[in-house]
């Protein structure tokens, strides 16, 4: 290999190596023929045009509300569409990086006929920072995030402080977070982030009762499988 191919080959390696680590990344996957459709076709999806400026709800559920939950994670989405079809008087925001589960949930979507679920296939720390409005949620869901199990990873993990001093921001008071995890030590780790931090006090003394009205996901049934256990956390915004 010549000196000027190797000297190319270094500078590669070093541009890949020093690539900021994110949390998010788009990760596209392979699409159904029925996905790669109704990702074309479905209103219910929030394209890039519709974030050139900031998201109004009331224009895009078309209605005003103070009823909106927001999921940050979906998944393939099957419990976030059984939870909207169960409250069709609540509106539902679903943010999720994994394009054929966007998809997935928009093909339940069209086959329940709802009107009250939007998807959106972005980054949720970059669509809530910039792009919705403060004070627009009275419940936020975080299920079965990726725990980064190793060590090193920990910081990768969603529900940090800084996070979570954002997302107060973007939820009313009285307004309810919600997370669900079968990884003990992310649940410690979420306790006694939300326990210190001075925007959210907790609605039970430790861990919350799994709530009826949380169907039971992928992961939850997996995590189940696997002898682990799950656990239920919900805080207030106070």
């Amino acid at each position: 290999m010549s000196k000027e191919l190797m000297d190319n080959k270094e500078e590669n390696q070093k541009t890949v190596y020093m690539r900021e680590i994110r949390s998010f990344v788009k990760r596209e996957g392979r699409l159904t023929p029925g996905q790669d459709r109704i990702l074309a076709e479905s209103p219910y999806l929030i394209r890039p045009e519709m974030l050139e400026n900031s998201l109004d709800l009331d224009q895009l559920f078309g209605r005003e509300n103070d009823q909106r939950t927001l999921e940050i994670g979906f998944g393939n989405g099957e419990s976030l569409a059984t939870m909207a079809e169960a409250a069709l008087d609540r509106d539902f925001l679903g943010v999720e990086v994994h394009r054929p589960g966007v998809g997935h949930l928009l093909l339940e979507v069209e086959k329940r006929g709802l009107t009250n679920l939007f998807a959106a296939n972005e980054d949720a720390v970059e669509l809530l920072k910039h792009k919705i409005k403060d004070e627009s949620f009275d419940r936020v869901q975080i299920f079965f995030a990726d725990p980064w199990h190793k060590k090193k990873h920990h910081k990768r993990r969603l529900v940090q402080n800084e996070f979570v001093t954002m997302l107060a921001t973007k939820m009313i008071k009285g307004g309810i977070l919600h997370l669900a995890t079968d990884w003990q030590h992310y649940a410690e780790q979420m306790m006694e982030v939300l326990g210190q931090h001075p925007d959210f006090e907790n609605c039970y003394e430790e861990y919350a009762p799994r709530p009826d009205f949380r169907p039971k996901t992928k992961f939850e049934a997996r995590g189940e499988r696997l002898g682990h256990g799950v656990w239920d956390i919900m805080f207030k915004r106070r």
